[in-house]
């Protein structure tokens, strides 16, 4: 039938009434099943459709389900959380029995990355899917299934700045993977606990962890399909890097991260990918190489939108516009960075932020914006003091004293507090890497008051501990300022 107006297709389509209706798409659902199987094959969801305005729920459910996982496979997550949202809606029409349940739970377990990829780790329905599917392994007794619940679980409380819900979780799929003694499990409950650990800032804890992780992966056989973000192997190399990066050891961290970046790039997953290299920018950044972080960056961004993924398109704009700012591009950088935040702010996401925020600051201070500088700090400070991310606290009350520096003189004193506080806090985490960045900025302002053999005493030490990374921004800023105080 072709129809002039699309009003008189919808207005023939009401003029029949319900039953009819539903006939008519009974009917041409089954002439699809039967006389074209290709369409069904290829799209699930057109049969799906037809089923579901039949009131054939149970039917309806199964093509759903499958067009959803052909969208997974696909990478075209939008459409696969679409296609399993409409399916479970159906499937609540159906009695309750240990059937449903099944078939739930594989749904909901399907649904829960689609979710993630397509809109955020911490959306609500992203805790809703997990929450459901965690209801349901406990309901049908299923052991099987639950570390990737748990897993679930554990990453959307961890995103959403909820760090001590996040590690009872990471605490419960170890023992659970532990009790299975299934290898590929162990390496990602040894990730999810590593993961929880760093933010807490308990650094060596956390490498210690993911180090098990590292020694038992083996890419041909540990990779786990449905695990939200990027793949645990992988993972675990990043984390370890960026723990390995706090704790002094800046190049031991770059050849961590090189080596999950090629392990990434030999799995056909566009959404590890992009973890990876967003994670590898994030090394660079720390690292304060903005060339390599731009181009890490960039490629992250680019895949994003190409993959429609929102969880790493803010952060990868985040670490570009830093890049740009530190290559003298400082008002195109603010701006990327101001964007990348307000895009990251839209996932949900609070993990992360902190540091980001401290980013932000660093670019307000090159542009002489002061006090937009320190209310990005200081908003990055009471986040993390709220959600309990310590690992970035260190770094941000020495962003703050170099802030309050630039102020005015008059603020030298709360400048030299904040430093001293970051040296506290670095020492109690065995963050050199922090700890040297404020050493120097104390020692820089001692210098400046003509206290020069105690910039001296309190610079060296920290500058001898190190073994490597000499050829680091860090490193020979800390080697010229030694020069200038002997």
């Amino acid at each position: 039938y072709i129809f002039k107006h699309a009003l008189i297709q919808d207005a023939a389509y009401q003029s029949l009434l319900k039953r009819t209706r539903q006939q008519y798409h009974q009917q041409v659902a089954q002439l699809l099943e039967q006389r074209f199987p290709e369409t069904v094959e290829a799209h699930p969801e057109l049969v799906a459709h037809h089923f579901g305005e039949a009131g054939c729920a149970e039917e309806a459910v199964t093509y759903s389900h499958k067009a959803g996982q052909i969208a997974l496979a696909r990478s075209a997550n939008v459409e696969a959380a679409t296609h399993l949202e409409r399916g479970l809606e159906l499937l609540a029409q159906l009695p309750e029995t240990p059937e449903r349940h099944e078939r739930e739970l594989e749904m909901q377990m399907a649904l829960g990355p689609a979710l993630v990829a397509a809109r955020g780790f911490a959306v609500p329905a992203v805790g809703q899917a997990y929450a459901r599917a965690w209801e349901l392994c406990r309901l049908l007794e299923d052991d099987a299934r639950l570390p990737l619940v748990l897993r679930g679980r554990q990453v959307f409380h961890l995103m959403s700045g909820e760090l001590n819900e996040a590690r009872e979780f990471a605490e419960e799929f170890l023992d659970l993977a532990e009790r299975l003694q299934d290898p590929a499990l162990m390496v990602g409950s040894y990730h999810a606990l590593g993961q929880t650990l760093f933010f807490h800032g308990d650094l060596t804890a956390s490498r210690s962890t993911v180090e098990k992780g590292i020694a038992l992966f083996d890419p041909a056989r540990h990779r786990l399909s449905n695990w939200s973000g990027g793949q645990p192997g992988e993972q675990c190399y990043l984390y370890g890097a960026f723990s390995l990066w706090m704790l002094g050891y800046p190049d031991q961290a770059m050849r961590r991260s090189e080596e999950a970046l090629a392990m990434a790039n030999e799995l056909p997953n566009p959404a590890n990918l992009i973890n990876t290299l967003c994670f590898v920018a994030d090394v660079h950044v720390l690292r304060r190489e903005p060339s390599a972080a731009r181009q890490r960056a960039q490629a992250t961004m680019d895949m994003s939108a190409e993959q429609r993924n929102p969880s790493f398109l803010g952060p990868s704009m985040v670490l570009h516009g830093w890049a740009q700012a530190a290559q003298d591009q400082v008002e195109d950088g603010m701006a990327e960075i101001e964007q990348g935040i307000a895009t990251f702010e839209a996932t949900g996401v609070r993990t992360w932020m902190p540091f980001f925020l401290g980013l932000q600051a660093e670019a307000y201070g090159r542009a002489k914006r002061t006090d937009d500088g320190l209310g990005s700090v200081s908003e990055a400070l009471a986040l993390a003091e709220k959600t309990e991310e310590h690992c970035w606290r260190a770094e941000l009350c020495r962003i703050k004293g170099e802030l309050l520096l630039a102020l005015s003189s008059k603020h030298h004193a709360e400048a030299e507090r904040c430093f001293c506080q970051a040296l506290d806090l670095a020492r109690a985490q065995q963050a050199k890497s922090w700890e040297l960045r404020a050493a120097m900025s104390l020692a820089r302002l001692w210098q400046a008051q003509g206290k020069a053999d105690e910039a001296r005493n309190l610079l060296a030490p920290i500058y001898a501990w190190f073994t490597e990374g000499f050829d680091t921004a860090d490193l020979q800023e800390a080697k010229a300022l030694l020069d200038r105080l002997e």
